[in-house]
């Protein structure tokens, strides 16, 4: 069996994809303090409510239970889980976070899961990181060689928090979500590997730090996924 690759071959480059990381970096890696001085650039003229965050972040799991997702086969593209209506980054990072661990070789193709996958997307494209999105999901070569041994991956999201850094620069400045109104996510659980005609194999620990967007006047979507996990 080979187990899925989380790399992504032949990625392109260009001027929009250079122009959308930068933004994701700007808006999330410095919220996370690590460009910190940068954030207060998209955060003219706004405020937030400061205590916000820790609301949601002190209880994850009653804001949003575990989730689980699994599909059978000959299910087809219809079987791929859609993003979920909620204005809770919390709930929607670990539905997020399912969707990115699972997979079924069986029921869709490997363009059909990108399709999928890119659904969960904010549709704002200078926001959007499709490409941070792509890299989770096995080329088209690997992807056929999965699918002749019938391999599917199944994922729960057991928790899921504001991580410390993202916490602190939201307190430390009030104001800073609303231009944008991304949210960083850690989300924790586990992704569990089977292939056709052998038992299911055992539950892997998995972490993602997700850029969630959760602007006010619609539910949640996905921003991308951060390229190191933020505890």
């Amino acid at each position: 069996m080979q187990k899925r690759s989380f790399t992504r071959e032949g990625v392109s480059g260009g001027a929009s994809r250079v122009r959308r990381r930068a933004l994701l970096g700007l808006v999330v890696l410095v919220a996370l303090m690590v460009l910190a001085g940068a954030l207060a650039y998209f955060t003219r003229g706004t405020r937030f409510a400061p205590n916000a965050a820790s609301r949601v972040s002190s209880s994850p799991t009653a804001a949003a239970p575990a989730v689980s997702a699994s599909a059978g086969p000959k299910d087809g593209a219809a079987s791929l889980p859609g993003p979920p209506s909620t204005h809770d980054p919390i709930a929607y990072a670990k539905a997020a976070a399912v969707g990115l661990w699972s997979y079924d070789t069986r029921s869709y193709s490997q363009p059909e899961l990108v399709a999928g996958l890119h659904r969960w997307l904010t549709p704002e494209e200078s926001y959007a990181d499709a490409d941070s999105v792509d890299r989770l999901v096995p080329s088209p070569l690997l992807w056929g060689r999965m699918a002749d041994s019938g391999q599917f991956a199944t994922a729960t999201a057991d928790d899921a928090h504001f991580p410390d850094s993202f916490t602190r620069a939201l307190r430390a400045d009030p104001g800073a979500i609303k231009q944008a109104y991304i949210y960083a996510v850690t989300v924790t659980g586990k992704q569990s590997i089977s292939w056709n005609g052998a038992p299911q194999g055992g539950a892997e620990d998995r972490s993602s730090t997700l850029a969630v967007q959760c602007r006010p006047d619609r539910p949640c979507a996905l921003v991308g996924v951060l390229p190191t996990v933020s505890p």
